[in-house]
């Protein structure tokens, strides 16, 4: 693999820096520890792969619950915008709470499959947005 070792990068940190924003994300190693180094923008091209999928339900009365599928959440709204507002916020505040207890949530087997989502939602850090690109199924009640 094209790994640069950390001592070159860390001499050169501000030429590596401009390197990774401008041309191309960077594997650095240092010691046993292996990195990936890249902007913003690659890193949400890697994770449009991944997408927020919910079942919707339509609730007796006339609200509608989303439960998202990727992550155990359930939110409810007056309408289906208002459900997809709710449920975009709290995917964004589930996922700031993950970052900062990321060593913990990281490693448990029921959370770790979050990661991708996690910094798709923290890329994204708009709880409109991200309630507007969930894919919704109609569920079964």
């Amino acid at each position: 693999m094209l790994m640069e070792q950390a001592t070159a990068v860390r001499k050169e940190w501000s030429a590596v820096c401009d390197s990774v924003v401008h041309n191309k994300p960077k594997f650095i190693k240092r010691t046993r520890d292996r990195m990936w180094f890249s902007n913003l923008e690659t890193m949400e091209e890697i994770l449009k792969a991944y997408k927020f999928t919910a079942e919707k339900f339509e609730e007796e009365d006339g609200s509608v619950t989303l439960s998202l599928c990727e992550i155990d959440l359930i939110e409810n709204g007056a309408n289906e915008q208002e459900a997809r507002l709710n449920l975009g916020k709290a995917i964004l505040e589930y996922s700031i709470d993950y970052y900062n207890e990321y060593e913990t949530y990281s490693h448990a087997p029921n959370r770790k499959h979050h990661i991708p989502y996690i910094f798709k939602a923290l890329i994204m850090d708009n709880p409109k947005q991200i309630g507007e690109v969930v894919e919704c199924h109609v569920g079964k009640n």
